[in-house]
Parts: C-alpha cells; structure tokens; sequence
C-alpha cells in the first residue's frame, strides 16, 4: 500500500473535501485499487488529499515481465 498525494494544496478544508470527493468517484468509476481517500492539514495551514492505493501482486508481476 502506498500513499499517493494530490499534486495541489488548498486554503480551505472545503477546498479540499470538494477535491477529495471528486477523487472518491474516479476512484469508484475506475480501477484505481484506493483503499482510503482522506484530507491533511500542512504544518503552514494548508490542506490537502491523499490516497492509500493498494498494489496487486499479480499487477507488478506484469510489469516486471
């Protein structure tokens, strides 16, 4: 499992969870493996989203042949 953070950082946690929900449904309406999509405040007041994607075994073994 790896996290996966959203390239952009926002001032609101409104902002954000907007984001965030847009990244729930391309989540579901594809085969993105996300086991959890959450927000994050940054230490200067910041928010942003992040994704715990689960990796297939059988999906890296593909890449390594």
């Amino acid at each position: 499992m790896t996290w996966v953070y959203d390239s952009r950082l926002y001032d609101t946690k409104f902002q954000a969870s907007c984001r965030m929900a847009r990244l729930e449904d391309a989540a579901l309406a594809s085969s993105i493996p996300c086991r959890l999509i959450s927000i994050f405040q940054t230490s200067s007041g910041r928010y942003g989203v992040k994704m715990l994607v689960v990796h297939d075994s059988s999906e890296s073994e593909r890449r390594s042949k």
